[in-house]
């Protein structure tokens, strides 16, 4: 045999046994990742639903707090309104007092 020859049978005895092995572990190690972004991923979704949940609830309640400040608003103008017809009454009133 040559040395060329040699060469080549101690990479094929020695070498390529070794980057099988090394394959098959990166091959597991490949796999394992993918499992583990699977989880992540996984999770991810499920956290997101629950943001989706309590965005949810947010307008919800965004939506309450604006019905009831129209509400108090309107309640305010009425009694505003109310204000300036008893002022009104009361100028009537008096001017009635001041002509009997």
């Amino acid at each position: 045999m040559g040395f060329i020859e040699e060469g080549r049978q101690l990479i094929q005895d020695f070498v390529t046994p070794e980057i099988r092995s090394i394959d098959a572990r990166l091959t597991a190690v490949e796999k394992r990742i993918e499992l583990l972004d699977a989880r992540v991923e996984k999770r991810f979704d499920s956290v997101d639903k629950r943001f989706d949940s309590v965005d949810k609830r947010f307008d919800s309640l965004e939506n309450k707090i604006e019905r009831n400040q129209a509400q108090v608003l309107e309640t305010l103008h009425r009694m505003e309104n109310y204000s300036h017809v008893l002022e009104r009454l009361a100028r009537v009133e008096s001017k009635l007092q001041n002509v009997a």
